[in-house]
């Protein structure tokens, strides 16, 4: 790292923990009559524990701050950048998206396409990109755990985990929802109950959602007015929870999803040659569409899963059983245009659609963990995962069938000791098999196969300095298996393949507790280098989808994760990271737009060398603020609460240009309403992106400059309730 480098992470990261400390410093002026910050726990190690005594960074997202976000009906991607460190993107719609973790993540579209940030959902790992677009709600609290997860969690973990944890039955009876209508003729209805079915014994809870949004945008070429942009959505969740003994439960959980709407909405030449900046082609309520059919999309899924746990005393036994399966397509416009008609130079038309067919997905783990307040504490285990699917390419001109499968096996074991009454160690391993094959259905071409095996670990150190205010240190190996990409057969080249990269972090923190805990201040600093990393070439005039294995990547950043509960009435919180990743291969050169202004050299075939480049996807910096007040009136409160975040330089390819990057992009969200002291119910107004910023989320290269956003401005109203 040069001299100059470093300077800007202790610029970056000491002017945000400055800043930081100035907003802790500040409350320490009032008195607060209440108790302090409530205690956060996760289930980062696969136990129950305070955020403050786990060594892994880990950020949380619940209750308020996750009603606010999606609110509008958004999916998943709400939670982009709402938490420091995390990204996520689509060109696909609602149904397929990309997470990434300290700048780390892939960038391809394909149905088939591995991620090195593992989804788990109720201790089940959602593998597909499909699968991870499984809608979020009556969730209790989602953890996001930064660098590699690999000896408890499994391969592609690489950059991190993104884990949901629903409401669970109880022997209370419990029940809650919230309805919201909106802009654009938007609404959203979630729900659930549950409580005793047999005292003692037997409990359930049930949980719905609904959304649905309007058609929107007009298609100026067909003369149709609201002819896409809308969605339908439905999910339902059934959970039973059996306790025969103090010794065993069951837990059955099965959940089903459908979604009917509007797939990515491409725009053409909405960037000017030179300029990242949306210009006057770029029009939020209209497009200029001659194929696609107004870019629909479909999909519905199933699942199924059974947890068991049983105590041995002082030993648990874990069993987690899963089945997953989906299925549906996504066609779109993909040029955002006319050829030779506009808006701007179009070349040709581009009209995909893409599906996947009966996706199975079987997982199963059993693990052995102690269950005792001694200075040893351990868990070892088992896991397989297999999954079959096919993923259909129609071009228009050609279409192809691929059959992907993969299996997967490990075991593992990870122990914690308490040296000393301020020191505790945590080491583990894991042993990983991981094979896949891919075949082109109706055809003689010979299937590829690509299989691997490997060791990840962790060793961490976790010291606490005073009650309050502990330091850990961190170091972990993990690996992403090896991969398949077989999109390209549709346009007459052969798959690629990627072998498998390895990832070793490093990072040292800390955890504090102030101010009679109405501060919580969290930091870490991480640095990473991936061998043998995998990228995937999309686009360039070629427009293709390459697998590829850089030399080396590399990264170093910080990040921060602030509570401040400033007076009874007054909640703040603030976040920050700062990532600089950076591709280490001197002669890895990828194909470049069609019609952008490229800044890389160029190899003697007019190919970008990428040697020093960003990863793509990886914001330099992301800043997240929320504050919330309260006046209090009788039983209840008017309050207040508003989130905002800001994004720094992000490169969309692995080459640089002057058109595909977004720079200093920021939305931000408002509620005002009244709500009951205990919570019965709230009724409220809201807005979302409030002051319509038009963001650039992603774009497509191979024939001109297009682009796609992010989502309107909604404003509306809700109502909730819960007993």
């Amino acid at each position: 790292m040069t001299t100059s480098a470093r300077l800007r992470v202790r610029l970056a990261g000491g002017g945000a923990l400055a800043a930081l400390a100035l907003a802790a410093a500040l409350p320490a002026l009032a008195q607060s009559t209440e108790t302090g910050l409530s205690e956060v726990i996760v289930t980062a190690q696969k136990r129950s524990e305070n955020i403050q005594t786990v060594p892994v960074s880990v950020a949380t997202l619940s209750g308020e701050k996750l009603d606010a976000v999606f609110a509008a009906g958004e999916d998943v991607l709400a939670l982009s950048s709402r938490v420091p460190g995390l990204y996520i993107e689509s060109s696909n719609g609602r149904a397929a998206p990309r997470f990434y973790i300290r700048g780390l993540g892939n960038a391809d579209f394909d149905l088939a396409a591995s991620q090195p940030v593992s989804v788990i959902m109720d201790d089940v790992v959602l593998e597909n990109v499909v699968l991870k677009s499984t809608p979020v709600f009556d969730v209790d609290q989602v953890e996001v755990l930064r660098g590699p997860q690999g000896t408890l969690f499994g391969r592609n973990t690489t950059a991190g985990i993104v884990k949901f944890d629903t409401a669970k039955p109880t022997q209370t009876f419990k029940a809650n929802g919230t309805a919201t209508y909106g802009s654009y003729g938007s609404w959203t209805f979630e729900g659930g109950v549950g409580g005793p079915l047999i005292a003692d014994k037997l409990s359930g809870r049930v949980a719905v959602l609904g959304q649905h949004r309007d058609d929107y945008i007009d298609n100026t070429f067909t003369h149709q007015n609201n002819a896409m942009g809308g969605y339908d959505e439905y999910a339902i969740r059934g959970q039973l929870l059996f306790t025969p003994s103090e010794d065993l439960s069951v837990l059955l959980n099965v959940h089903s999803r459908s979604l009917d709407g509007t797939a990515a909405i491409f725009r053409a030449n909405i960037l000017t040659k030179g300029s990242n900046k949306i210009n006057g082609n770029f029009d939020r309520d209209s497009v200029f569409y001659n194929g696609g059919d107004n870019n629909p999309q479909q999909y519905d899924g199933t699942g199924e899963s059974l947890k068991i746990d049983y105590d041995f005393g002082g030993v648990k036994l874990t069993s987690i059983s899963a089945y997953e399966t989906t299925h549906g397509s996504s066609r779109g416009d993909i040029d955002g245009g006319v050829a030779g008609v506009g808006p701007g130079f179009i070349p040709f038309d581009s009209d995909t659609k893409d599906g996947i067919d009966d996706l199975d997905q079987i997982t199963q783990e059993i693990r052995l963990a102690s269950d005792t307040d001694g200075p040893l504490t351990w868990q070892v285990g088992g896991y397989y995962f297999h999954s079959d699917f096919r993923v259909t390419t129609d071009a228009g001109f050609n279409k192809a069938t691929l059959n992907h499968k993969n299996t997967s096996w490990a075991v593992f074991g990870q122990a914690a000791y308490q040296v000393t009454p301020q020191l505790k160690v945590t080491g583990g391993l894991r042993w990983t098999d991981d094979k896949k094959t891919m075949t082109v259905v109706a055809s003689t071409a010979p299937k590829v196969s690509v299989s691997d095996s490997q060791a990840s670990w962790d060793l961490a150190a976790f010291y606490s300095v005073a009650e309050d205010v502990s330091l850990y240190a961190r170091v972990a190996r993990g690996f992403r298996g090896p991969t398949i990409q077989g999109r390209d057969i549709v346009f007459f080249s052969p798959a690629s393949v990627a072998q498998s990269e390895t990832i070793v972090s490093y990072e040292a923190g800390f955890k504090s507790e102030l101010l009679e805990h109405r501060v919580r201040l969290n930091g870490a600093a991480f640095t990473y280098t991936e061998k043998d990393p995998q990228f995937s070439a999309i686009g360039g005039a070629s427009n293709g989808t390459l697998l590829i294995n850089a030399d080396k990547g590399k990264a170093y950043g910080v990040e921060f994760d602030g509570e401040f509960k400033v007076s009874p009435n007054l909640m703040l919180t603030a976040g920050y990271s700062y990532a600089h990743t950076e591709i280490k291969d001197k002669t890895m050169a990828v194909a470049v737009c069609a019609q952008c202004t490229v800044t890389d050299p160029r190899n003697a075939g007019g190919q970008a060398l990428v040697n020093g480049n960003p990863f793509p996807n990886a914001p330099k910096y992301v800043l997240n603020f929320t504050a919330r007040y309260g006046y209090p009136i009788g039983d209840g409160e008017l309050f207040a609460y508003t989130d905002w975040f800001k994004q720094g330089y992000t490169n969309l390819f692995l080459y640089q240009s002057k058109e595909f990057y977004s720079k200093g992009a920021f939305e931000g969200g408002l509620k005002l309403g009244y709500a009951r002291n205990d919570g019965a119910y709230e009724v409220a107004v809201f807005a979302r992106n409030l002051t319509n910023e038009v963001n650039l989320r992603g774009g497509i290269d191979f024939n001109n400059l297009t682009g796609f956003v992010n989502e309107p401005r909604v404003v509306g109203i809700s109502l909730s309730a819960k007993r």
